[in-house]
């Protein structure tokens, strides 16, 4: 014997179960653009964070150099 109700026909709305995959695809496309997103953000983050420390020691190397370049040439 079958598990399904016997008004099971008439409670078996396809354009209501439509409508539902329809919105739960569109909250999973919206999910998959937010998740690219962060995913960039993150990225971008990561370089930023990096980023410091480099001009620090771009903009110590480059007063070395002049530090050097200042101190031959008096």
């Amino acid at each position: 014997m079958s598990e399904l109700p016997f008004d099971y026909s008439q409670r078996l709305d396809l354009h209501e179960q439509i409508v539902r995959i329809d919105k739960l695809r569109e909250e999973g496309l919206k999910f998959a653009a937010e998740q690219h997103k962060l995913a960039a953000e993150a990225s971008k983050l990561k370089w930023d964070r990096w980023l410091a420390p480099l001009v620090l020691l771009a903009s110590l190397a480059g007063g070395l150099v002049v530090a050097i370049v200042n101190h031959v040439w008096q």
